[in-house]
């Protein structure tokens, strides 16, 4: 609910306050929708570093913070007076239909439930990143056809107890677990969201993949189990696009192939067969979901 005027300007001041001696510093701030504080004119080549300085002040301006861009909505601008947010017991309710939510039975990668058959498994073991190894002969004992998760899980195995292969795979899909991989656009703001608690932030979290209030529940646990086990923290919500600070890998074997199906399920349009993320989550700590019409 919109407090009054003084309080509202005074939480700003406050703001700013814990601005200073950072780069948030100086740049303008004012309101944003639903509740939320807009910071303008961020560097879009230190997103990453802004981001970080307002992830430190979470614990003391209360406000979890995430990048996002009006190239491609215009109503993402300063408002001169402050807009009403979801109500307190509004909130609460969505964090409870979040928490009970299982996020894995409506994100699900469309090819979960494909057969490989025996001329198929050529595409399928050659990956995305055009690795140039002989990983069909890695699978030429499975009997097909065969489900592509079994299929891919034994080539990832069989890379895993490969060294070299391991490595020369490596050397071509790690690119995806970095910052440099990430998209950045034209114009940057950084929202500050009127909670530190990371499910209910969902709720204002913009995202293609979640186009009703149903799956916004769903993302909002899927950004709290991420950041429980690997402690994942949204930098930047682009629409179709979601970036994220992961400080704890997975560890190769059964996490990181829990966290490359994860991350396949909630970004379909990610351009790595689920065993190549795989093989790179281990080596990074940025993390990339697309998904797109």
């Amino acid at each position: 609910m919109i407090r009054d005027t003084f309080t509202v300007r005074n939480d700003l001041d406050q703001i700013e306050a814990a601005f200073v001696g950072t780069p948030l510093a100086g740049l303008p701030i004012g309101h944003g929708p639903s509740g939320t504080v807009l910071v303008a004119d961020i560097d879009p080549n230190r997103l990453h570093e802004v981001w970080q300085a307002a992830d430190a002040l979470v614990p003391v301006i209360g406000r979890r913070p995430v990048m996002v861009t009006d190239d491609f909505d215009d109503t993402l601008r300063i408002r001169p007076e402050p807009e009403p947010g979801p109500s307190e017991s509004e909130l609460r309710a969505f964090a409870e239909a979040a928490e009970s939510s299982d996020p894995w039975l409506v994100y699900r990668h469309y090819s979960e439930d494909d057969d490989v058959d025996e001329g198929e498994v050529e595409y399928y073991a050659r990956g995305i990143a055009g690795v140039d190894l002989d990983l069909t002969a890695l699978v030429s004992d499975v009997a097909l056809p065969t489900e592509r998760p079994a299929l891919e899980r034994t080539l990832y195995d069989r890379l895993l107890a490969d060294a070299d292969l391991h490595a020369r795979v490596l050397g071509s899909v790690r690119f995806v677990t970095r910052t440099d991989y990430w998209y950045t656009p034209n114009s940057v703001l950084l929202m500050l969201l009127p909670t530190s608690d990371v499910r209910s932030s969902g709720y204002w979290v913009d995202f293609f993949g979640a186009p009703t209030r149903e799956y916004q529940r769903r993302l909002a646990e899927v950004l709290t189990q991420w950041h429980h086990r690997w402690d994942a923290r949204l930098v930047a919500s682009w629409g179709t696009m979601l970036q994220f600070q992961v400080d704890r890998r997975p560890a190769p074997g059964d996490e990181a192939w829990t966290a490359a199906g994860q991350l396949k399920a909630l970004a379909p349009n990610l351009d790595l067969s689920r065993w190549e993320v795989a093989v790179a989550l281990p080596a990074g700590n940025a993390w990339f979901v697309h998904n797109r019409p």
